[in-house]
């Protein structure tokens, strides 16, 4: 997506806001971009760069040919700074980093850009640092705040920046598009379940790993069904062998996430909206014996719980062990 005319179809409501304001020449110093992955952040981003850089636009569209559009399509753009997690957090060394950048004049105009990719990850010393930015504006700078979590952020910075909240891809037009794409019914039908974008989708489908890690959530459903051992065995010998880190860890938690769902729809006679079961699986009837609708309700929050936790960097493995002792209750 690289046109407004791109973006718009997929995200009209945030396309009309942001071309209004370039319309009015009144882009914001500061963004706060919502949204699931694959739902264009960073597209809107490097848009809003462009538009603000571009010396040769037409209309609202940035021409992507001149020698400024093309250096912030490949990130070499001296006053377009990009910022994204250095392991599992921003930290502050990087806002100071960012802030020494800052006190230069820009080097070919006195705008300057930042974009900080997943800053629900700052930490606290960081985003109170970014704060510093926020609160004393220049209309020569414009921040970019790229989360697919805007309530981890901070409510300081929150309130100083304009949301822009992306929505996510249709899911019927997201499989219509995988299935043009190549992909099987069945499987664009998952992956439109998990991501809104089309790489990541089929990155997914071809993955021996994905593949092994969805067989092993089924397992541990089944695992969870039953005695609490061997749940608590299969967890230690299987599921933290295979889902060995945090963004795995997330993974595994979203395809358990989709598991309990088909459970639930099973229960309500749903079936259309199934994803991981097909309607007549024998062990879809088991599972809807062995998990009331009120069970599953309150396991789909856990797993809620547990994704979040991973995100404020809580051990992994501490909490699958809080997760399956809830599921256990």
């Amino acid at each position: 997506m690289k046109t407004w005319t791109e973006l718009k179809k997929i995200q009209p409501l945030a396309s009309k806001i942001i071309t209004n304001s370039i319309k009015k020449d009144r882009i914001s110093h500061a963004y706060l971009i919502q949204g699931a992955r694959g739902t264009g952040k960073e597209a809107l981003a490097t848009l809003i760069a462009k538009n603000i850089f571009c010396k040769s636009q037409s209309g609202l569209e940035p021409c992507q040919e001149c020698r400024e559009c093309k250096r912030i399509d490949s990130g070499n753009h001296p006053d377009v700074h990009w910022i994204e997690p250095e392991g599992q957090s921003i930290k502050i060394e990087q806002v100071k980093s960012l802030q020494k950048e800052f006190t230069y004049s820009g080097l070919e105009s006195n705008k300057k850009v930042y974009i900080v990719k997943d800053a629900d990850t700052l930490t606290l010393n960081a985003a109170n640092r970014i704060l510093k930015f926020l609160e004393e504006p220049s209309r020569q700078t414009t921040a970019m705040m790229l989360t697919e979590n805007s309530q981890s952020i901070i409510p300081t910075i929150r309130s100083r920046c304009q949301v822009i909240d992306l929505k996510p891809l249709h899911p019927i037009h997201f499989q219509k598009q995988l299935i043009e794409s190549g992909m099987s019914e069945q499987n664009a039908t998952l992956m439109s379940a998990l991501t809104n974008d089309l790489e990541d989708a089929f990155e997914r489908s071809n993955d021996e790993w994905f593949a092994e890690g969805r067989k092993l959530m089924i397992q541990l459903i089944e695992k969870l069904s039953g005695n609490s051992d061997d749940a608590y065995l299969f967890l230690y010998n299987h599921w933290l062998k295979h889902f060995s880190n945090r963004e795995q860890m997330e993974q595994g938690i979203d395809l358990a996430m989709l598991g309990f769902k088909d459970i639930l729809y099973a229960h309500i006679e749903k079936n259309d909206a199934m994803v991981m079961f097909q309607p007549n699986d024998e062990r879809l009837q088991q599972l809807i014996m062995s998990f009331s609708e009120e069970n599953l309700i309150h396991i789909l929050h856990s797993l809620l719980q547990a994704k979040r936790h991973l995100k404020q960097n809580v051990n992994p493995t501490l909490v699958m062990e809080q997760l399956t002792l809830q599921i256990k209750r």
